[in-house]
């Protein structure tokens, strides 16, 4: 692994961890209260709007119908990393919840039904590393990579800022799946890309 792949790869396992280990204090509780989003009904709509496209379900549809393009293009093997390899990662945020078994914020009535449990936040997770995933494996050019892939990451920021506004996820939840999914969306990338470079060289 290069030197700048590895810092970035230590960073994101950093931050996650510091999410773990310091979040439901103080600071995660002021950002809620002032995050939250109920007292404002228009922006409660566009948050409520804004977490469906982090739901798994909505995220699978995104990455089967990427996987399917991808397979049109002959890359066989990135479509199925970006399909399974997000399926895998979901199963992985779920198992995560159970071991840390951290409670969701009460502070402020929820704004939208939940179940689980808080971290790392799931909707954060699946679409840092769905839309991520999508556009790294689907563009060609790397003018036009870096382009997607900052819309990409700016529209699963938002993603999971709606879950703070929502009152269902410490920002320190949010956080967390942002490292942990744009860390798996990273390796589902490297992985592809390294099998497709020993298919070219066979």
């Amino acid at each position: 692994m290069h030197l700048k792949p590895a810092l970035l790869v230590g960073a994101l396992v950093l931050l996650w961890l510091s999410m773990l280990l310091l979040g439901t204090g103080p600071v995660d509780r002021r950002i809620l209260l002032e995050l939250y989003a109920g007292h404002r009904p228009a922006l409660t709509e566009a948050a409520r709007l804004m977490t469906m496209f982090g739901d798994g379900r909505v995220a699978t549809i995104f990455a089967g119908a990427g996987a399917i393009i991808l397979f049109a293009r002959k890359k066989r093997w990135a479509a199925a990393m970006l399909f399974i390899g997000t399926a895998l990662g979901k199963a992985l945020t779920e198992l995560q919840k159970f071991e840390f078994n951290r409670l969701r914020p009460t502070e402020n009535p929820h704004l939208v039904v939940v179940h689980d449990l808080s971290f790392p936040s799931g909707h954060s997770a699946n679409s840092m590393m769905t839309y991520v995933a999508l556009v790294l494996l689907l563009s060609d050019r790397p003018e036009q990579r870096r382009l997607w892939t900052a819309g990409a990451i700016s529209f699963a920021i938002l993603v999971g800022l709606s879950r703070v506004m929502l009152g269902v996820h410490w920002p320190s939840d949010v956080v967390g799946g942002w490292s942990y999914g744009l860390f798996w969306a990273l390796l589902i990338c490297a992985i592809s890309r390294r099998r497709e470079k020993k298919g070219r060289v066979a």
